[in-house]
């Protein structure tokens, strides 16, 4: 274990150059030119349309998702405003409620007072 241990950190102070030859750095530049889209005749085609990027199922999902969570944030929202305005309505009801309970207990109180 420890050779294993010695030999790696041995291999760790080794200067290292650059690994590629001059002939292999020559072809990986034609390949790269070669991946590069030539136009082709009979295909009118621009390069933006060519290149264009269509977008994977998985994008596509993401965005219905964010869109129909947008939606439904928007109708939170509006039932959050909604039971506002209820709780608000009913606080109204409450109060009149009890402004029609207090005037038809004055006037009990004063029709029991004539008698």
């Amino acid at each position: 274990m420890s050779n294993a241990w010695n030999q790696t950190h041995w291999m760790k102070r080794l200067p290292v150059g650059p690994m590629t030859t001059p002939e292999y750095n020559e072809w990986w530049v034609r390949r790269v030119n070669d991946n590069i889209p030539k136009p082709i005749h009979g295909n009118n085609q621009s390069i933006e349309e060519h290149l264009r990027v269509v977008p994977s199922k998985l994008e596509i999902i993401g965005k219905d998702f964010e869109r129909r969570n947008a939606e439904l944030e928007k109708k939170i929202e509006q039932m959050e405003e909604e039971k506002i305005n209820l709780r608000l309505g009913m606080e109204v009801q409450k109060l009149e409620v009890e402004k029609l309970r207090k005037g038809k207990n004055k006037a009990k109180e004063d029709l029991d007072s004539l008698k």
